[in-house]
């Protein structure tokens, strides 16, 4: 900035003192050279402020950032030269007299302001003449007296206005600014939670399930961005010596990238990208994220972190699933004990911990419990449960394997008991290691027998009403060909279908030609539309029958199996019954809970086949 301080006459540019090179003098203000050292440049305005000069007009700000901003590294490239002042003139000796001199300490300078007067030549031993401080003049004083940096020139002119005695900071030490380190940022929304209810088709909301609790990510998105650590800026002594500042700490921000994301970087920037396509999740300990077709939680399953979910993939959660919440999805893991509803549509589900008072389902896979089952309903349609120790329990499952069953109800087609305590099993082949009551229960094991209407006598009434259907669809059939082969009627509808897929077009003549012929045609048309609906409806009814007869076919097979069952050591009270069920009314084993209760614990009429306190029993269907 130039300043409004009065200045003394003008001296020549040349002589002691003269600016070097890189400081230099033109009609129109002095310029300094960018493109030179810091320490050259500041060389130069001591080889100028020593040689009995200064800066008249100086841009102060100018002026520092030239010599002191590089922190002692020349400029890029070529850089105009910058303006500091506008003249270079000699410091006269008595003006220089002027200026006393500064307290410096802790960082800053004080000066003592107070009116100053000029030795009066007509009057040498008068009071003379008053003066008035310049700043381009102690700007050149304060730097022989050591200050060559950070002085306060607006304060400076506010003491020279105000005319008055009184001390101020005009200097202060500029303290260097730290780097920040380096961070992450978010630049992907896609990577969100939205905990908000889910709305359900007719517009309610469901208050038990969030919208969106883990987000699915496609492949290619930026999820983060690294933001990358700045050196920070140097600070400077009033001395000019430069004081360096403490860098910003980096990070490695390949320790961000988990399984299915990588660091990819770019003109713009360094980013964490997926890929693939899946679920986004975050490893609280490491930080890592990751993409994958598994969904890991470890904050539990909780009205307050998740609500109820249903996923499109398979699941693992490191938490508790607390009671009421329900997990649907593929295939599900859990480490923590659960209290609540597992729903799987296909895949595995494994719990590592307890199942207590909740229920695992799967329609077309495992279920293992690793801890114990305790009041809780397990139901694998089709496929294996596996269960160490199951307490009060009702189990249902192709193939059953219990380590230890206490008071449990269990029906599937092949059960494996170990140590069963007052257990109500059956099976199509059951066995039992050891049998024995549990207080006032005593041990039920039943082998399931079919038995009822014979199937062969339900498959061929299934049998004649499809050679029914049959018929009748051919007859339709037939009558759709009558209609269709009718010359007028055919040409219309392959007129039709060209005009259709665009292959021709017609003129207006043509148009009405064709309106003229589907007024004819019309009546054909509709009776043609008819007989097509009852073909069709004739398809749908033979593919239901085919559907029901191969069920059928099932059943005969499965009812022509062999019932078997054994039990290998008794101590107690322990029953062997044969549970008749039959083969058409589908599979006995996959059948309401409450109705399994009330099957093996109510009244039983099936033959007793066993009923002892001590021994063992084999027994099979098959003829000997």
């Amino acid at each position: 900035m130039s300043t409004d301080f009065a200045a003394p006459p003008a001296a020549p540019a040349q002589g002691p003192g003269a600016p070097a090179h890189c400081i230099a003098k033109r009609p129109d203000g002095v310029y300094a050279d960018p493109a030179v050292l810091g320490p050259t440049l500041v060389a130069a305005a001591d080889s100028i402020f020593r040689g009995g000069h200064y800066l008249a007009g100086i841009d102060y700000p100018a002026f520092l950032e030239v010599l002191f901003s590089q922190a002692g590294q020349p400029a890029a490239g070529a850089a105009a030269p910058v303006r500091i002042a506008a003249d270079i003139r000699p410091f006269d000796p008595a003006r220089r007299a002027l200026y006393r001199a500064v307290k410096i300490g802790a960082g800053r300078a004080e000066y003592y302001f107070e009116p100053v007067w000029l030795p009066d030549p007509a009057d040498p031993d008068g009071a003379g003449i008053p003066a008035r401080l310049d700043i381009g003049e102690f700007i050149a004083d304060m730097w022989l007296k050591g200050i060559r940096f950070g002085i306060d020139v607006a304060a400076v002119h506010a003491a020279v206005d105000s005319g008055k005695a009184d001390r101020v900071t005009v200097a202060r030490r500029l303290d260097p600014v730290p780097g920040q380190d380096a961070r992450i940022e978010e630049v992907s929304d896609d990577i969100h939670r939205n905990d908000a209810p889910r709305q359900l088709a007719n517009g309610k909301l469901d208050l038990h399930s969030f919208q969106n609790r883990f987000p699915q990510i496609q492949p290619g998105i930026r999820l983060l961005k690294k933001v990358p650590l700045t050196t920070g800026a140097p600070g400077f002594e009033m001395s000019g010596t430069a004081l360096a500042a403490k860098p910003g700490r980096d990070l490695d921000f390949n320790d961000y990238a988990g399984e299915g994301t990588k660091v990819e970087r770019h003109p713009d920037g360094e980013f964490l990208v997926s890929k693939q396509a899946g679920f986004l999740s975050v490893d609280a300990a490491s930080s890592k994220i990751s993409v994958g077709a598994k969904i890991v939680s470890r904050d539990g399953v909780s009205a307050k972190t998740t609500g109820n979910l249903q996923l499109t993939g398979d699941y693992e959660e490191f938490g508790e699933v607390q009671e009421k919440r329900v997990i649907e999805g593929e295939g599900i893991t859990v480490h923590g004990d659960v209290f609540g509803e597992l729903v799987s549509r296909g895949g595995r589900i494994l719990l590592h911990a307890n199942l207590i008072g909740g229920s695992a389902r799967n329609k077309r896979g495992d279920i293992r419990v690793l801890g114990v089952a305790s009041g809780a309903i397990l139901v694998a349609e089709n496929g294996a449960i596996v269960l160490e120790r199951a307490e009060n329990c009702v189990v249902s499952g192709t193939r059953i394997t219990i380590a230890h069953a206490i008071n449990c109800d269990v029906i599937g087609d092949e059960v494996h008991i170990g140590q069963s305590e007052g257990s109500a099993v059956a099976g199509r082949r059951v066995t039992v290691e050891l049998a024995l009551p549990r207080k006032q229960d005593e041990s039920l094991i039943y082998v399931l027998r079919p038995e009822g209407a014979k199937l062969e006598e339900v498959m061929a009434a299934v049998g004649a009403r499809l050679a029914q259907v049959e018929q009748l669809a051919a007859r339709h059939k037939a009558q759709m060909e009558a209609l269709t082969g009718q010359p007028d009627v055919r040409r219309y509808l392959t007129l039709a279908s060209r005009l259709r897929k665009q292959e021709i077009s017609f003129t207006p003549e043509q148009a009405r030609q064709f309106q003229r012929m589907a007024q004819d045609v019309a009546p054909a048309l509709k009776a043609i539309g008819d007989v097509s609906a009852k073909v069709k409806q004739s398809e749908a009814d033979l593919e239901q029958g085919r559907k029901l007869m191969a069920d059928l076919e099932r059943q005969r097979h499965d009812a022509a199996s062999v019932s078997l069952v054994e039990v290998r050591q008794v101590q107690g009270d322990t029953q062997v019954r044969v549970l008749g069920f039959s083969p058409a009314a589908g599979t006995p084993y996959i059948i309401a809970p409450r109705e399994i209760k009330a099957r093996l614990r109510g009244p039983q009429t099936g033959e007793l086949l066993f009923s002892a306190a001590q021994g063992s029993f084999d027994w099979s269907s098959e003829p000997h």
